[in-house]
């Protein structure tokens, strides 16, 4: 039964996906469809359109407008870039030496401790170093059973052991706690280097497999325990995440009414910009960016291989980062900045206000605090007025879907909330 109920998710999502294409590329676009917008949100959205696209008189067809959305949690529910490293972990898919491996592991992170919050399941403090060794031993191991590398043994067989079990959860471990004490500025580097050794066709492979698997998962809390069995030196540690990717179609049919009415459409993200191609521009997605309008990480290649370096003479495409891309990009070419930003949190506010010709930013509403907390609160005071420049959109995380108001309700909540307390 389980199984039955499994392939018919996937089946219903493939769908989904298959009518969310069709309807993307049939439809004119001239308006935006109601979907499941906050009607106010919707309403100021399509005045945007109205004003500043084809169908005004003031629309300048030599001076292109154009729009740049963030990818993770904005274009689609959750992360892209984590959701395929679960993947690459649960199916081993590495091309390291343990060698390489245990380089990658330290690479850019300060030594010490993690966050009390990350001390391991005995409440002790849990080390870089003892994370790392324990991760040698357990990839070391792997690395000469597993058939897909130096060993004999099944993907099945290896997933059953003490050693893939450890390593899974302390892989997924480390990653969230150097993300906890240093921030994405290490931790969305430090998570793109296990690509190393594998060319640009086989993460593109890789990441559509990740795509359409995920996009065929629940969306629930998960959490990955290390064995008691083997503790190695962090000890027993546990950590959770959230499963499931989902396609926002309403943000679909922006991006192709906007192009329908003289916008240039751009992502701006903080993941590899080839994995978020290969979502944003396979047409069974249905959002259709061009290639050359995706703008995110890059690492040095060479001979079309990844290196565990990011590339010379390129900032991080996170926070200020993400203006400086879209600076290079698209803005120093053309003399002027985007016309309209959308974004879900703080590591997008640096792309929603250090551009002088922004008019509208869509905030994609998940209850954040900090700076993004405060374009949110400002939308809050300006809902209805469909002038504003900052307008919130709400969805329902138990669903994957947008929440047709302004209110978000959280996975495994019943009701709404419109700003984080």
């Amino acid at each position: 039964m389980f199984k039955f109920q499994k392939n018919l998710l996937i089946t219903t999502v493939m769908l989904i996906m298959v009518m969310f294409t069709s309807s993307m590329a049939s439809a004119a676009g001239q308006v935006l469809t109601q979907g499941k917008w906050a009607p106010a949100t919707r309403t100021a959205m399509q005045k945007f359109i109205d004003t500043y696209g084809t169908k005004s008189s003031n629309y300048n067809a030599g001076k292109k407008p154009y729009v740049v959305f963030d990818w993770d949690n904005t274009s689609i529910m959750n992360d892209t870039e984590e959701a395929l490293f679960m993947y690459q972990i649960q199916n081993l898919v590495f091309k390291l030496k343990p060698e390489e491996f245990g380089k990658i592991v330290t690479k850019n992170v300060p030594q010490g401790s993690f966050n009390k919050e990350y001390n391991n399941m005995a409440g002790q403090a849990v080390t870089l170093e003892a994370v790392n060794n324990d991760l040698i031993r357990d990839y070391t191991f792997i690395y000469n059973n597993y058939a897909g590398m130096q060993g004999k043994m099944s993907l099945e067989d290896i997933q059953k052991t003490d050693q893939f079990m450890d390593f899974r959860a302390k892989m997924w471990y480390i990653y969230q706690a150097i993300d906890d004490k240093y921030t994405s500025k290490i931790s969305y580097t430090w998570v793109l280097y296990f690509f190393e050794n594998m060319t640009t066709d086989e993460v593109t492979a890789l990441t559509e497999k990740s795509n359409d698997y995920n996009l065929g998962q629940a969306i629930r809390k998960e959490t990955w325990l290390s064995p008691d069995t083997l503790p190695g030196e962090a000890g027993v540690v546990g950590v959770s995440h959230t499963t499931g990717l989902r396609l926002t179609e309403e943000i679909g049919d922006l991006m192709s009414t906007l192009r329908s009415n003289g916008f240039d459409v751009y992502v701006c993200t903080a993941s590899l910009e080839d994995v978020v191609a290969v979502f944003a521009t396979n047409p069974k997605y249905g959002y259709n960016v061009a290639r050359e309008n995706v703008i995110g990480m890059q690492l040095e290649k060479t001979n079309n291989v990844y290196q565990d370096s990011y590339k010379k003479g390129l900032v991080p495409t996170g926070e200020h980062g993400k203006t400086l891309g879209i600076q290079r990009v698209v803005a120093d070419k053309r003399g002027y900045g985007p016309i309209m930003v959308a974004g879900d949190s703080s590591g997008d506010y640096n792309m929603m206000t250090e551009f002088p010709d922004i008019k509208r930013v869509l905030l994609v509403n998940r209850l954040k605090s900090g700076s993004f907390g405060k374009l949110c609160a400002e939308a809050a005071a300006t809902m209805g007025n469909p002038n504003a420049k900052f307008v919130l959109q709400g969805r329902n995380e138990n669903l994957g879907l947008w929440n047709p108001s302004e209110e978000v309700i959280k996975l495994g909540k019943n009701t709404g909330a419109l700003l984080a307390k």
